[in-house]
C-alpha cells in the first residue's frame, strides 16, 4: 500500500499547523454566526419581518458557502478541519444565542458577530503573511470584506 507524498508547497509544517489553527477558529466563528443567523431567519417577527427574513437568508446562505471554503483550506494545508458543535463551541468567539431577542436586538447581535469574525480573520493574518501563504491571505481578505460590508448594512438598520 502506498502512502500519500508529504505536503511540499513551500509552507513548512509548523506554519501550516499555525495557520490551520487560526483558520479553525475562523471556521468555528463563521459556523456559529451561520447558526445564529439561521435561527434569527426562522424566528424574526415584527413590522420588518419580510425584509429581515430575506436579509438573514442571504447572510446565512453566504456563510454556508464560506464555511466550506475555510474548511477546505484547512484540509489543503494538511490539517483536520473541526466539524462538531463541541469543537466549534470550544473554538468560537461568537456567542451562541440562548435568548429570544426582538428584531432590533437580533440586528445588534449580528453586527457584533460579523465584527467578531473580522477580528478573528485579522488575528490569523500575521502567521499567514510570515509564511507567504497567499491563498489563505486572499481567503481572509475576502472574508473580511464580506463581514465588514454586512456589519455596515446591519448597523445602518439601527441608525
Amino acid at each position: 500500500m502506498s502512502t500519500a507524498p508529504v505536503i511540499n508547497t513551500g509552507i513548512g509544517e509548523a506554519d501550516r499547523q499555525a495557520i490551520a489553527e487560526g483558520l479553525s477558529r475562523l471556521l468555528a466563528d463563521s459556523y456559529t454566526l451561520y447558526l445564529k443567523t439561521h435561527n434569527y431567519h426562522w424566528n424574526v417577527v415584527g413590522p420588518m419581518f419580510n425584509t429581515l427574513h430575506l436579509m438573514f437568508e442571504e447572510q446565512y446562505t453566504e456563510l454556508a458557502l464560506a464555511v466550506d471554503q475555510i474548511a477546505e483550506r484547512i484540509r489543503a494545508l494538511g490539517e483536520r478541519a473541526p466539524g462538531s458543535y463541541r469543537e466549534f463551541l470550544e473554538l468560537s468567539s461568537v456567542e451562541e444565542e440562548s435568548e429570544r431577542p426582538d428584531a432590533e436586538e437580533m440586528i445588534r447581535q449580528l453586527v457584533i458577530g460579523q465584527e467578531t469574525v473580522v477580528r478573528t480573520s485579522r488575528e490569523v493574518f500575521p502567521s499567514v503573511e510570515a509564511a507567504n501563504d497567499e491563498p489563505t491571505a486572499d481567503l481572509l481578505t475576502q472574508r473580511m470584506q464580506v463581514h465588514e460590508k454586512t456589519a455596515w448594512m446591519l448597523r445602518s438598520l439601527l441608525a
